[in-house]
C-alpha cells in the first residue's frame, strides 16, 4: 500500500467494502475476486485485454457469473468506499490509480489482500518455490479436498479437477501459492510452508535465499524439497520441517528405489513414509520427474496438515492436472500431438523439454518469452536450456515477447536467445510474429511430432495451440 492510504480495516471490516480489481482477468488477480465475491463482496473491475477484444468469451464469462466490468479508463471508480487491488508494478499514470488516488481510495496488491485472508483463515498452507508452485497447490487442494477438509484455494491456474483457478471452502484451511518475484512471500505466516527449490528466475540468487529464509522461518511446519540443493541448505532456518525427495534416502517421504515406471502421458511408483516405513502405490495421471517431485511435495504437505499418507496418494489418482501445465489438446489422426504448456523460466522449460525427450519423435518448441524484463535477467539460461535439452532433428521458433503496454526497456529482444541457442549449437529461429509461426508449424509437422506452445501471462497462447491442432487435425 502507499504511504498515504488509509489504514487497514479488518478482513470483516474489509469484505464488506466493495472491491474493484485492476487487471481481473489476469491469472493472478481472478482467482482473488472469485473468492472475495464468494465470501460476499461486491466486486468490479478492468482489464486492458478486455479494451483490446482479446479473450472476448472468458470476459463474457465473468460477466455472468456476476462481475461488473468497465473499461480501464476510470469510470469504474466511483466511491472512497472501493478497495482498488492493483499490481504494485502499475503506473500511476492508469486512470484507475489516478481515480483512486483522487478519491482518497484504499489500494492493496494482489499479494497484500491474499495474505491477510490467507493470515486470519484456520490455517494457511502455503506453497512456495521457483517452479512447480500451481501444480502442487492444486494437487494439495484436490487432496484436502477429497480428504474431507473442504479447503479454500487459490491457484495461479485452472484447476481442471474443479474447473476453476479458485474454490472458496468452509473448513478453515487456505491453500495459496506465493510468490517471490515481487518480495510479497514476507507476507505470509504459514501454518505450513512449502518449499519446492530455488532457482533463477526474476532475481538473483542471493535475494532469492534470503526471501526463502525469512519464509521457512515463519513457517510453523516447513516442508522442504530435500533433492533440490538450495532448499537444502535452508533446512536449518525452519523451527520444525518435514522432508521429501526423489534420490535422497533420508528424506521423510520418498519414493521407493527402481519402483518407479514411467509413461508418456503417465507414471507410477511406490510412496515410502518413513516415520513408519509404510509404503504406498502412487498412480499419477501426469508425466514427468518434476510432477513426481510435485507430488511428493504435495503428499508431504498434506502429511504437515494431518492427511494421512494414504488417502493423499489415492487422491492423487484422480488428480486431472491443470491447464496449460503439459496440457495435452489432442493427437491427430496422423499422430502430431499438440501440448500447451506454462514454460517460461529455465527450469520450467527444461522440465517440460525433458519429459518430451524422454520418449521418441521430433519436438517442435514454440517459445513466447513472458516480457522483455525477463529476457533480459535470464535469456542466456533460457538459450542453453533450449541448446541443450533438444536434439539435433528438433526445431525451435522464438517470436517477440509479450508486451501490452508501458515503459519496459525493449532494447534486449527474441534475436538475443535465438543467436545464444545457435551459438550453443542448438537449432532456432526468431519469428517475431505468431501468425507466421504457425504457417511455418503446420507445413513442416510430420506424423510422431509433438508440437509444444511455451509462454506465460498471454492467455491466447491456448486458443493458438488450440488454432495449431485444428489446423493439424
Amino acid at each position: 500500500m502507499s504511504d498515504d492510504a488509509p489504514e487497514m480495516p479488518s478482513p470483516e471490516a474489509l469484505l464488506s467494502r466493495p472491491f474493484f480489481f485492476v487487471g481481473i482477468g489476469g491469472s493472478g488477480m481472478l482467482p482473488l475476486a472469485q473468492i472475495v465475491k464468494s465470501r460476499g463482496a461486491l466486486v468490479a473491475g478492468s482489464d486492458r485485454s478486455r479494451d483490446q477484444g482479446r479473450l472476448p468469451e472468458a470476459f463474457a464469462a465473468m460477466e455472468r457469473d456476476g462481475f461488473a466490468l468497465f473499461p480501464q479508463d476510470g469510470s469504474g471508480i466511483a466511491s472512497r468506499d472501493q478497495i482498488v487491488v492493483a499490481s504494485a508494478a502499475i503506473e500511476d499514470s492508469v486512470p484507475e490509480i489516478a481515480r483512486a488516488k483522487a478519491l482518497g481510495c484504499l489500494r492493496m496488491t494482489r499479494a497484500e489482500l491474499n495474505s491477510i485472508l490467507f493470515n486470519t483463515s484456520g490455517a494457511g498452507i502455503a506453497v512456495a518455490g521457483t517452479s512447480g508452485k500451481s501444480t502442487v497447490t492444486g494437487m494439495l487442494g484436490w487432496i484436502l479436498h477429497r480428504g474431507g477438509r473442504d479447503p479454500t484455494i487459490m491457484n495461479g491456474a485452472v484447476m481442471k479437477n474443479f474447473a476453476a483457478s479458485a474454490v472458496s471452502g468452509a473448513g478453515g484451511l487456505y491453500v495459496s501459492e506465493v510468490d517471490e518475484s515481487d518480495g510479497s512471500i514476507a507476507l505470509y505466516r504459514p501454518a505450513v510452508g512449502v518449499l519446492l527449490n530455488a532457482s533463477l528466475d526474476h532475481m538473483g540468487m542471493d535475494e532469492l535465499r534470503a526471501l526463502f529464509t525469512g519464509y521457512l522461518a515463519r513457517s510453523r511446519i516447513a516442508v522442504v524439497n530435500a533433492d533440490d540443493a538450495e532448499a537444502l541448505a535452508l533446512l536449518r532456518h525452519a523451527k520444525k520441517a518435514v522432508t521429501f525427495a526423489i534420490d535422497e534416502p533420508r528424506a521423510q517421504i520418498g519414493i521407493v528405489p527402481g519402483s518407479v515406471a514411467a509413461a508418456p502421458t503417465r507414471q507410477a511408483a511406490l510412496v515410502i513414509d518413513r516415520h513408519d516405513a509404510s509404503e504406498h502405490a502412487l498412480r499419477l495421471p501426469l508425466p514427468g520427474r518434476h510432477n513426481l517431485a510435485n507430488a511428493l511435495a504435495a503428499i508431504a504437505g498434506a502429511a504437515a496438515a494431518g492427511v494421512p499418507v494414504a488417502i493423499a496418494v489415492e487422491a492423487l489418482a484422480s488428480f486431472a492436472g491443470l491447464a496449460r501445465r503439459f496440457d495435452i489438446v489432442g493427437t491427430t489422426q496422423s499422430g502430431i500431438t499438440v501440448i500447451d504448456d506454462f514454460g517460461h523460466n529455465p527450469e520450467k522449460c527444461a522440465a517440460t523439454l525433458r519429459t518430451l525427450k524422454a520418449h521418441p519423435g521430433r519436438v517442435i518448441a514454440f517459445f513466447q518469452p513472458h516480457g522483455y524484463g525477463p529476457l533480459r535477467q535470464m535469456g542466456a539460461e533460457l538459450a542453453d536450456v533450449f541448446a541443450h535439452e533438444l536434439g539435433p532433428g528438433d526445431e525451435t521458433f522464438v517470436s517477440d515477447p509479450v508486451y501490452l503496454g508501458g515503459t519496459v526497456d525493449r532494447s534486449l529482444g527474441s534475436e538475443r536467445v535465438v543467436e545464444l541457442i545457435r551459438a550453443a549449437g542448438g537449432r532456432a529461429e526468431h519469428v517475431p510474429e505468431r501468425a507466421e509461426v504457425g504457417a511455418r508449424i503446420v507445413d513442416m509437422a510430420r506424423p510422431g511430432d509433438r508440437i509444444v506452445v511455451m509462454g506465460a501471462r498471454d492467455d491466447t497462447l491456448s486458443l493458438f495451440a488450440a488454432e495449431l491442432f485444428a489446423r493439424l487435425g
